[in-house]
């Protein structure tokens, strides 16, 4: 079985919206992928955007940059 990890985790009020962050964030490099929303989360979608959590302030930063749409950032061991 695979160790959690501490991830940092943005979810979506729409899979438009978590589509939005994926291409920004190929556009830009920044790490991470498109998952399912943990069960500790909800969301109004189902997809969140999990990425290390070094990641943080630069998701922040894209998020304000690109006026992209989330519900919500969070750390969660994954």
């Amino acid at each position: 079985m695979r160790e959690k990890t501490e991830k940092c985790v943005v979810t979506f009020p729409t899979t438009a919206a978590s589509m939005a962050m994926e291409a920004a964030c190929r556009e830009e490099n920044v790490p991470g992928r498109l998952i399912p929303v943990p069960r500790a989360i909800s969301a109004g979608c189902g997809m969140c955007w999990a990425a290390p959590k070094e990641s943080r302030s630069t998701l922040e930063e894209l998020v304000i940059r690109r006026k992209l749409m989330i519900d919500g950032i969070y750390a969660i061991l994954l």
